[in-house]
């Protein structure tokens, strides 16, 4: 077990875990090795501007039915077992844990990464990652928070991950649904990853655990959303499903970035989990997205993306291999990037929905009741695929805004939500990226320079008094006017040629809500179920 590198390799710990002795352990790479090695390897390319640009192979996005909790003593009676937070044996995972590292053990060489989660001292949760091939091991690098060499040397993990994408579970035997898995076990801190080389199903992992035991055990809401900061220090967070708008709305020249998905909001903060932004690539362009667009440099781990002609230069609208087009980069590729990602207590919260009903208003403000009720539905609808012929928009629900990452009762992080709102005296806004004026198909998609000015009217207090209006079905209060928008679409009804089917799309739209709701009501508290739409 050596290799030629100044830091020292934890090989004591290996051995313990399982590791065998006659493997080459690549331990703690800077990214410059790990894309050469990728390179040797040729298991990837440079694009024209210096980024490694791999193919994740069979899997290009999460597997959500094949991501599986341990059920023992500390999670039986604590998770919310659902379609998502799926139960196994305890049997199982320590089956195929030996079955991994014996796998591992037989290989040449393995990549080794020491590195922690949370930006925050008081709750900085210490990482060993374990892969099989140089990128996986680059992307653990981008997106963790990385230790100085000093720190490394007394360096213990509070939790493993073991990842190889080229081992494959038997169904039969090992208590998976398939031949990929990802398996957290918080009696044994570990989290096993196998039969996909999707690198998302790394980061999650860590989000997964963190909104357990920071909310559980630390009195800390953990949140999927992004975060900036004023010069005055005030933090905003943004709140939104894929495609609703939360990377591009967060990434305000105005502001410093906290972070783009994922962070913890204290008594007296709010923190960034992560290292580093894994930021969608489909459509991207210099104009819309600048700062995603000039991390694409050396460091940065580009996925599944086409290129142009038999250029390396990569075709943004090229979905060939999937729409799901991503790049990792470091967090101080961006220019405006805190460091440490650390913020004050925020003081406007933004919920970003994109609805193609057409039906909600494009900015409005929640009490706290309907805010723990929005948190808990995590709504937004979007045009139904690609297909001909297909105009439908779909309603998609997802509580807390990322449900498949949320091993507690959503109603648990929704109290502790409320409970965070009246102590800081935060306002709490819905927008509204999607139609106005009918829904897809009829209406407009709101502008983006509309979005901009309404959310930056709520971070200046410019809606602080101004007269509202509620909602008849909703409740959320509506301004009468915003600086730099036009008045007539800022109560979504009057946009519509014909009120009657506004009303009508309303009460449908509201319906869906109660119906979806109908699965939490039981966990949660009375003034949330006050908060329902009117059906």
């Amino acid at each position: 077990m050596s290799m030629p590198h100044t830091l020292q390799i934890p090989t004591e710990s290996l051995l313990q875990l399982g590791i065998a002795e006659s493997v080459n352990i690549h331990y703690q790479l800077n990214p410059e090795e790990l894309v050469e090695q990728a390179l040797e390897r040729n298991q990837g390319v440079l694009n024209n501007t210096g980024a490694l640009c791999i193919n994740t192979g069979e899997f290009t996005g999460r597997s959500p039915l094949d991501k599986f909790i341990v059920k023992d003593a500390i999670t039986a009676d604590s998770v919310f077992w659902n379609n998502f937070n799926i139960p196994i044996e305890e049997k199982y995972f320590l089956q195929l844990r030996t079955k991994l590292l014996n796998y591992l053990g037989k290989k040449d060489e393995i990549w080794v990464r020491d590195a922690y989660a949370c930006a925050d001292e008081n709750y900085k949760l210490n990482i060993r990652v374990i892969n099989e091939n140089p990128w996986s091991n680059l992307f653990a690098s981008n997106m963790f928070l990385r230790p100085q060499d000093e720190e490394l040397e007394d360096f213990t993990p509070d939790w493993h991950i073991i990842q190889a994408p080229t081992f494959k579970a038997d169904p039969a035997i090992d208590g998976t649904r398939q031949h990929n898995f990802a398996i957290v076990s918080f009696t044994h801190k570990t989290i096993l990853i196998g039969g996909t080389g999707y690198t998302g199903e790394i980061k999650k992992g860590i989000f997964t655990i963190l909104n357990y035991i920071l909310p559980h055990d630390k009195n800390v809401l953990s949140m999927h959303c992004s975060a900036n900061m004023g010069d005055d220090g005030d933090v905003a967070i943004f709140f939104g499903l894929s495609g609703t708008g939360k990377t591009t709305l967060s990434a305000d020249p105005n502001r410093k970035l906290i972070g783009d998905d994922e962070h913890g909001w204290t008594k007296n903060s709010v923190f960034n989990f992560e290292g580093g932004c894994y930021a969608k690539l489909v459509d991207l362009t210099e104009e819309k997205e600048p700062e995603i667009y000039h991390a694409i440099r050396p460091g940065a781990l580009v996925e599944n993306v086409g290129f142009i002609g038999d250029s390396n230069e990569i075709d943004f609208s090229n979905t060939s291999i999937t729409e799901n087009t991503r790049v990792s980069y470091p967090l101080d590729f961006i220019s405006n990037a805190i460091e440490p990602s650390i913020g004050g207590l925020p003081k406007n919260i933004f919920f970003l929905t994109c609805d193609a009903y057409g039906v909600l208003p494009p900015v409005s403000r929640l009490n706290a009741g309907q805010a723990m009720y929005q948190f808990i539905s995590g709504y937004t609808a979007k045009v139904a695929g690609t297909e001909a012929g297909v105009t439908e928009p779909k309603a998609t629900f997802s509580a807390c805004f990322g449900a498949p990452f949320f091993p507690l009762h959503p109603g648990f992080y929704a109290k502790m939500l409320g409970e965070k709102m009246r102590e800081n005296n935060v306002n709490v806004w819905m927008i509204n990226t999607g139609w106005s004026g009918g829904g897809y198909g009829v209406g407009k998609r709101m502008k983006l320079s509309y979005t901009r000015a309404m959310i930056t009217a709520a971070l200046n207090g410019q809606l602080d008094n101004v007269q509202f209006e509620t909602h008849p079905i909703f409740g959320m209060q509506m301004p009468k006017t915003c600086p730099n928008v036009p008045r007539e679409i800022l109560h979504p009804r009057y946009t519509w040629a014909n009120r009657d089917d506004y009303d009508m799309a309303a009460k449908k739209l509201a319906q869906m809500f109660v119906n979806n709701f109908e699965k939490y009501a039981a966990g949660v508290e009375d003034e949330i179920l006050a908060a329902a739409p009117k059906a």
